[in-house]
């Protein structure tokens, strides 16, 4: 409860005013806050009987504040910046959880949580998992790295660069030796696939241009044995060229190949200031 206000009136309350009143849509502002808009349209109406005052005039087509409404938006945006000036002086030494499942780019890992660490004194937690944005949503990571299209609208998702696809396949394979290889001839090959969080598989394809042979795999260290192993090719970010992920591989480039985008994902609500700050030192900025 915000103290020195009728009981009952609780920071969700103002959040969800708050949002509305600005989006000046219920529907945005439930996409924003990450719940429904029933939900949402609940907890505003609570907060309405428990003020004994109507915020929000909802006869119109849009949704507009009321003369009360906008006095009381003015004292609640002060009240919820200065509960976030709070949160983040309290984490200020805290720490960011950042999930990701397979090899960070190099080298934006490095410069980025050495550029947050310097600028707000906190630190970053790198967490490897399988799947980073399960992680995300159940609140085990607060943002993961992310490579390929993020279609969850529970998620905030901010672009950071696209990434070049190679080819990587043992060093047996009869590839080896080539040049470069065309990504329309990929699919002639039998695919290796990591079906949990890899970036290309059958579906990077249309219909009836899509690899006759899949391999599927559950994780890194299944994927990269059965590409050890020749089982079939795999295409990975380029970044994996500059690191060793495995002895007997060989890695080939792909002309033509679509780029792969980099995000950063996180829930809405967990966007607080040291959140937006690792973002923005993710951004460069």
């Amino acid at each position: 409860m915000v103290e020195g206000t009728p009981a009952g009136i609780e920071i969700r309350h103002l959040r969800a005013f708050a949002s509305v009143a600005r989006l000046a849509s219920f529907t945005r502002a439930a996409q924003e806050l990450a719940i429904t808009q029933p939900a949402l349209s609940r907890t505003v109406r609570q907060l309405e009987e428990l003020l004994r005052v109507t915020l929000l005039d909802r006869s119109s087509r849009h949704v507009e504040l009321t003369e009360a409404g906008r006095a009381f938006l003015e004292h609640t945006q002060r009240v919820l910046a200065e509960l976030d000036r709070g949160v983040g002086a309290a984490r200020r030494r805290g720490t960011v959880k950042l999930g990701f499942s397979w090899l960070l780019p190099t080298p934006w890992a490095q410069e980025t949580v050495a550029r947050f660490e310097r600028a707000t004194g906190s630190s970053v937690d790198l967490v490897r998992i399988d799947d980073p944005l399960a992680a995300v949503q159940q609140e085990k990571v607060d943002v993961a790295l992310v490579r390929g299209e993020v279609r969850s609208s529970r998620l905030q998702v901010v672009h950071l660069f696209d990434e070049d696809r190679v080819a990587v396949f043992a060093e047996t394979f009869p590839l080896a030796g080539e040049p470069e290889l065309a990504w329309a001839d990929v699919p002639n090959w039998p695919l290796v696939v990591n079906v949990v969080n890899g970036t290309t598989g059958p579906w990077s394809w249309p219909e009836g241009q899509r690899p006759a042979t899949v391999v599927e795999t559950a994780n890194f260290d299944e994927w990269i044995e059965s590409v050890a192993a020749g089982r079939g090719l795999g295409v990975v970010p380029e970044v994996a060229v500059r690191r060793n992920i495995h002895p007997t591989v060989r890695f080939l480039p792909i002309a033509g190949a679509p780029a792969i985008p980099v995000a950063l994902a996180f829930l809405p609500s967990a966007n607080g200031p040291v959140l937006r700050q690792f973002v923005e030192a993710a951004l460069g900025r």
